[in-house]
């Protein structure tokens, strides 16, 4: 298994904690450098009454506060979810060096992401520092069996965003 695999399948674990905690989400995210876990997180904007609370900002307070410095440069961010605009940017402000994602937007329900027209993929490729690596795609099946499909009919005590 390569490392990538390795540690997607480390935030597939999270994203499973994550849909088994009351009041989360099935959304995992974990970071790492130099073989080392950094910060991890799942989804806990219902737990934490705070909208901020994605997989990945958890994940990168969490990484933060374990290297004291908001600076994660070298560092790898694996999420289970291709990342939402507000997680995208906070990728890019923590200067992590590569986010590698399983599942695309393109396979789960529009639900998951706020505005469907605005592709985050863009941020990476337009941020002025450059050089911040993407990788999509990694046990996206897995991944997307975890969200409801782009055609499911979502329970309207689920519909977050639509």
């Amino acid at each position: 298994m390569d490392e990538d695999e390795r540690w997607m399948r480390r935030a597939l674990a999270l994203a499973m904690q994550g849909q088994a905690d009351p009041g989360s989400s099935p959304i995992g995210c974990v970071i790492i450098r130099d073989g080392q876990v950094l910060g991890e997180g799942y989804n806990e904007v219902e737990k934490r009454h705070d909208p901020t609370a994605h997989a990945e900002i958890v994940a990168i307070r969490r990484a933060g506060e374990q290297v004291e410095d908001w600076q994660l440069r070298g560092a790898t961010l694996y999420s289970t979810l291709q990342p939402c605009g507000m997680c995208s940017m906070a990728s890019l402000w923590s200067k992590v060096s590569r986010v590698v994602y399983g599942a695309s937007r393109a396979q789960v329900h529009r639900l998951y992401f706020e505005d469907w027209h605005v592709d985050t993929l863009e941020f990476f490729s337009d941020a002025v520092r450059g050089g911040i690596e993407v990788k999509g795609g990694v046990l996206a099946a897995e991944c997307a069996a975890l969200y409801y499909g782009p055609e499911d009919v979502v329970p309207i005590p689920e519909q977050a965003n639509i």
